[in-house]
């Protein structure tokens, strides 16, 4: 049934938002003991590998409107799935980041969006500087080639039990390259979740976060179509 198809993509989702952005958050500056760049990486990664065991057979575990839209592309999910997995995955990405900011903002002299909210950014709200150019390249490509992995590894010629794995140490692999660069997005959801909090340029660099991994997830799908499938 549809609802609860969506409503394991809504948990899911809120599930990546709270334990990837969490990291990064909560732990990754904590004093003497932060967790670090690879930290964060390592929890994203966590996050779908985690969920692609527990919700993967119900919903597929998309967690991510571009994943969605590729597998559309793909052929892999139906046209019509596409509205409401990604409202599902957004409610949820919102939820997952409002549980945080309690959390975050518990934190006595301490403000969680003055220091970003772990929110995508490019040229100075970029963690190491990088123009739009480079975030966007970095969006596309990274997506394109998890939409490739995803595919891949849940195709019937593949050894489809080991795909959450496979598709968890991808989302790993692509944060501990691309965070320096825009913070890591490969998905709209997770960054519309603390952009709503933190507003401002958050809100002003979004488009950048849902368009580049649309078409990296739609040239993924391609890719995917002209290689691998039959």
């Amino acid at each position: 049934m549809i609802w609860k198809k969506c409503a394991v993509e809504m948990i899911g989702t809120s599930w990546l938002v709270f334990g990837g952005c969490g990291s990064a958050v909560l732990a990754a500056a904590f004093p003497n003991v932060g967790i670090g760049f690879l930290g964060v990486a390592l929890a994203f990664g966590l996050t779908v590998l985690t969920m692609a065991f527990s919700i993967g057979a119900v919903s597929g575990c998309h967690l991510n409107p571009a994943v969605t839209i590729g597998l559309a592309v793909a052929r892999k999910h139906p046209k019509s799935g596409i509205l409401p997995y990604v409202i599902a995955q957004i409610i949820g990405g919102i939820i997952g980041a409002g549980i945080l900011y309690l959390i975050a903002s518990g934190k006595m002299d301490s403000d969680p969006l003055a220091s970003g909210f772990a929110s995508n950014g490019y040229g100075e709200h970029s963690p190491g500087g990088y123009s739009l150019l480079a975030g966007f390249i970095t969006e596309f490509v990274a997506t394109g080639f998890f939409l490739f992995v995803i595919l891949s590894s849940t195709d019937r010629k593949a050894s489809v039990a080991f795909a959450p794995i496979a598709i968890g140490l991808t989302l790993t692999l692509i944060h501990l390259v691309t965070i320096p660069v825009t913070n890591t997005s490969v998905n709209p959801a997770r960054s519309l979740a603390t952009a709503v909090f933190v507003g401002g340029w958050a809100l002003q660099q979004l488009w950048m976060f849902c368009v580049a991994p649309i078409l990296g997830a739609i040239a993924g799908a391609v890719a995917y179509k002209m290689t691998v499938a039959d």
